[in-house]
């Protein structure tokens, strides 16, 4: 049996490499505990020849040693070698390891965390293209994989690379936390058996990083697997905060900055507005740290339905981030219980919700039945209304969508079909092409039928479909 849960597009990548007729290149990156390691080792476990993993702020001396040491312990034979003293002799002396091997079919060589085996003046990726394209490339039977956490580095050094690596990469892999679906299955398959609307809360409030997933224990309940996880001592993720940051980011005050400064707005902010925020000018700087948060899945650019580019939204989407600095940073000790309980628990779930149906799309697609038309989503807002999903469809519709988190059906008041036709009317006037607009709502429970829902609601979704497979 499989031990990998979900990952069902990336497997396929992956097994495919096994039997193709040329040697294969493949990088994977994606935040710390999101399973990349897990899924290289379970998908290639019985073709790996070679792995090392980076050591975290070791020296150059550090990473060569290592290096010869994991040659050593797979053939005694490199013991009398010296330590390499380059990475040039460094990989010789792997091509002359992969030399020796017999046996046909591939053999997969995994370099994890690769970004930690870099230090400067090391020429360490320039030489690891090197014995790509002059040893490895020549053959037809290797796969090398190159993992890590530092999406920056492994962006721009390594896939955007325009010297020995450029165009070489043949499987590039972004990894991302689970879905609803993939979170779903795992819980199951640790016997954690809830309802959806508790597996959605979980997700809520920890995201679908599988590592977290992990450490909720069959009998939980929503409550007692917060409580143990983010307010008990020695909970794993009462101060994952700051390690997550440091761990994935050189001057990882700057990214923290901005992801406190999206934690505060529910609507997303513009760069203008993250300037006003925080230390950071509108420069370079600021570029290439949205960009690195992007990549590593924090935070989330949503493209306005105008297409100005001045008026790009971002918004902070990872749910432990936003639940570490709503509860838990300032409530270490307390119980998840009685915050459950709080006034400032209704904002956050409402906007955790949002959130979650913003990193869902393809499973609305599908509840509407038009996941087969093409479509682009996107926000919307001017000085007197704000959509935060609309689904533009290529049949000439457009779905304005509001996501509205409930214990129960939720009921439409009065007030609420007024402020929902506002901002159809608001849509309406500023569109420029003439196109069929339906409301639609995207609830946990569904939607109470009344004359308000009867007068502004065209159609809904309800939980069920965040949690189709895409």
């Amino acid at each position: 049996m499989n031990a990998v849960i979900g990952r069902e597009s990336q497997l396929k990548l992956l097994t495919e490499a096994l039997d193709s007729n040329k040697s294969e290149l493949v990088v994977v990156y994606g935040r710390r505990r999101v399973g990349k390691t897990f899924l290289i080792r379970e998908t290639y476990k019985k073709k790996i020849v070679f792995e090392i993993s980076g050591i975290p702020d070791g020296s150059y001396k550090d990473q060569l040693s290592n290096f010869h040491n994991v040659l050593c312990r797979l053939d005694a034979a490199f013991k009398d070698e010296p330590t390499p003293e380059n990475w040039l002799d460094a990989f010789a002396l792997l091509s002359d390891y992969l030399d020796s091997l017999k046996g046909s079919g591939k053999k997969v060589v995994f370099i994890d965390e690769f970004p930690w085996m870099y230090t400067r003046r090391s020429k360490f990726v320039q030489l690891f293209g090197h014995f790509w394209n002059s040893y490895c490339s020549k053959r037809k039977d290797l796969i090398v994989v190159v993992c890590g956490s530092a999406a920056s580095f492994m962006v721009n050094r390594v896939i955007n690379d325009r010297k020995g690596l450029h165009n070489r990469i043949t499987i590039p892999m972004r990894l991302l936390p689970f879905n609803l679906y993939e979170t779903e299955l795992f819980l199951k398959s640790k016997k954690v058996h809830l309802d959806r609307y508790s597996y959605l809360q979980l997700y809520m409030a920890i995201g679908g990083i599988p590592h977290y997933l992990d450490k909720i224990q069959s009998g939980d309940s929503v409550a007692m697997a917060i409580d143990r996880l983010c307010f008990q001592e020695n909970g794993i993720l009462v101060n994952e905060f700051n390690q997550v940051f440091v761990s994935l980011f050189d001057d990882s005050d700057n990214h923290m900055n901005i992801v406190k400064a999206l934690s505060k707005s529910q609507s997303g902010m513009s760069r203008d507005d993250l300037v006003k925020s925080t230390p950071m000018s509108s420069g370079g700087t600021l570029t290439t740290t949205l960009l690195e948060l992007s990549e590593s899945g924090f935070i989330s650019e949503y493209k306005p339905y105008s297409n100005k580019k001045k008026e790009t939204l971002y918004r902070l989407t990872d749910e432990y981030s936003i639940f570490y600095l709503k509860f838990i940073k300032n409530n270490k000790g307390r119980s998840w219980k009685t915050l459950y309980t709080s006034r400032s628990y209704s904002s956050w779930s409402g906007f955790a919700f949002e959130t979650l149906c913003l990193k869902h799309v393809q499973q609305l697609l599908k509840g509407l039945g038009i996941s087969g038309i093409e479509v682009q989503s996107s926000s919307w807002r001017n000085d007197k209304a704000q959509i935060d999903l609309i689904i533009d469809r290529g049949d000439r519709s457009v779905n304005l969508c509001e996501m509205k988190f409930s214990e129960r059906e939720f009921t439409i008041s009065k007030s609420y079909a007024a402020n929902v036709e506002n901002k159809k009317r608001e849509f309406l006037s500023a569109m420029t092409k003439r196109k069929n607009v339906f409301v639609t709502f995207v609830t946990t429970f569904g939607v109470v039928s009344n004359k308000y829902s009867n007068q502004v609601m065209n159609n809904q979704i309800t939980m069920e479909s965040l949690f189709e497979k895409d």
